[in-house]
């Protein structure tokens, strides 16, 4: 395989993509970790840093950041993809912006790391800018402040811009005014994961990759190579849990994809903006996302492909010529500057994990040993590392603040059964899809788009 075609990301790592050694038979361990993405090797990092006599071994199906973590936006941010007012219907007001908490202060933990481990990742504390550009996501994004004010947020946290401000961070065409929050930073991703992985090594765990765990179960991880045995074991396998034997319902992978330009000339980046490297997207239905890269280009994303019955996970779905048209399409009408035939050198995609209640969580299991973390619905780069010093407490038996928090063992409920699952998820991606198209022509808000929404409790 050949894995500098997968993402723009991994086509500029600053180092080889051979893999490390397969597992070479049976093994013991204190912890076995399956699945080598941000996930898997926070984990690893904070469980060594506590106890560096743990035997930490990492088994990965490719490499390390094969997945979502080589793929994704670059956005580290403080995104949860509960809503404040969801967390607080199920575990109350305290506990959620308890949990909103510890997402902000997640990012500043991840720029920390980054600094003290060296990794070179294009690291830009530049914030969030969500633009508004129709009536209806003006109101999203007036509310959404109110949200935040009701919670005890202040414009520290999360500010309401005017068309004028909004513009300023981010000139997109037809802006009415947006958001902004100081709590992202752009990063490479790929370089990120692949600088974790050399940091965890440097601690001591052992990655095995082109590893394929066939199943987990208490106290083993079982490849066709041999079976780790080890009194915890953890899944950390995002979208391609449902590979697993049992797993089959407990995520929906669903696929984003995205583009980049060719590196973008200066005058150009002075009529889109971005000077600090904001990440951007607006507050439409079906999510986009974008960043200035490091190196001058405009990587930009979004969902809109389709769920594959059977939560199927293939390398041919990371590729949907008409998704990538479509982006295109989007990406030259937010900012005209472009011109109609966007210079765009990269394509690719891959899938995310998304649990039926929309919820993401983090657990262990004592009494089998097993745990857990993921359904990120997209938004992994921060909560992973918040999952990993979870767990890392979880596993050592120490309570913390991080342990009483509300994602904490929290069960999702398992997906419906096909060919409901299917039906389910294409179906509310054509909603939403549908509305925002309706929203550009008439300015009013869907209230089939906003009914789904919160069925899936986002």
């Amino acid at each position: 395989m050949r894995y500098p075609e997968l993402s723009y990301w991994l086509s500029t790592v600053d180092e080889p993509l051979a893999p490390r050694p397969s597992l070479p038979g049976d093994t013991l361990a204190d912890v076995v970790i399956v699945g080598a993405g941000y996930t898997g090797l926070w984990t690893a990092y904070y469980l060594t840093a506590a106890d560096p006599t743990l035997r930490v071994v990492v088994l990965e199906a490719e490499i390390a950041g094969y997945g979502a973590s080589g793929r994704n936006g670059g956005w580290c941010s403080a995104l949860f993809p509960t809503s404040l007012p969801a967390l607080a219907r199920r575990h109350g007001r305290d506990a959620a912006l308890a949990m909103q908490r510890a997402m902000h202060e997640t990012v500043r933990e991840v720029g920390r790391v980054v600094a003290a481990e060296g990794i070179d990742c294009d690291w830009a504390y530049g914030g969030t800018v969500v633009l508004a550009r129709t009536a209806a996501q003006l109101d999203r994004a007036r509310a959404e402040v109110a949200t935040a004010r009701a919670y005890g947020l202040d414009d520290g946290d999360l500010v309401l811009l005017d068309a004028t401000e909004a513009s300023a961070r981010c000139a997109a065409e037809g802006v009415l005014g947006g958001t902004y929050t100081p709590h992202c930073a752009a990063v490479h991703p790929a370089r990120l994961v692949r600088g974790l992985a050399r940091a965890v090594e440097r601690r001591g765990v052992t990655i095995h990759e082109r590893t394929r765990v066939t199943a987990v179960r208490p106290g083993a991880a079982v490849t066709p190579a041999g079976t780790v045995r080890a009194p915890v074991v953890v899944r950390a396998t995002e979208g391609y849990t449902p590979g697993l034997p049992g797993l089959r319902r407990t995520v929906a992978p669903v696929y984003s994809l995205m583009i980049a330009t060719e590196p973008l000339t200066a005058a150009t980046w002075a009529a889109i903006g971005l000077a600090a490297r904001e990440t951007f997207a607006d507050h439409r239905h079906m999510v986009i996302y974008g960043q200035r890269t490091g190196d001058g280009r405009l990587a930009f994303g979004g969902r809109g492909a389709p769920y594959h019955f059977g939560s199927r996970v293939r390398p041919a779905y990371d590729r949907e010529p008409r998704v990538f048209a479509a982006l295109r399409r989007t990406l030259s009408e937010l900012f005209p500057v472009l011109g109609p035939d966007v210079p765009v050198t990269h394509t690719w995609g891959g899938p995310l994990g998304v649990a039926r209640d929309w919820a993401a969580s983090v657990g262990l299991d004592r009494a089998t040993g097993l745990a857990w973390a993921g359904g990120y619905v997209g938004d992994g780069v921060g909560t992973s590392n918040l999952a990993g010093r979870t767990l890392a407490d979880l596993i050592r038996g120490e309570d913390s603040d991080l342990t009483a928090l509300p994602w904490v063992n929290h069960r999702s409920p398992r997906w419906e059964p096909e060919p409901v699952r299917w039906l389910a998820v294409n179906t509310g991606l054509k909603i939403m899809q549908s509305a925002d198209r309706a929203e550009l022509r008439t300015s009013r808000p869907s209230r089939r788009a906003a009914t789904f929404t919160r069925l899936l409790g986002h």
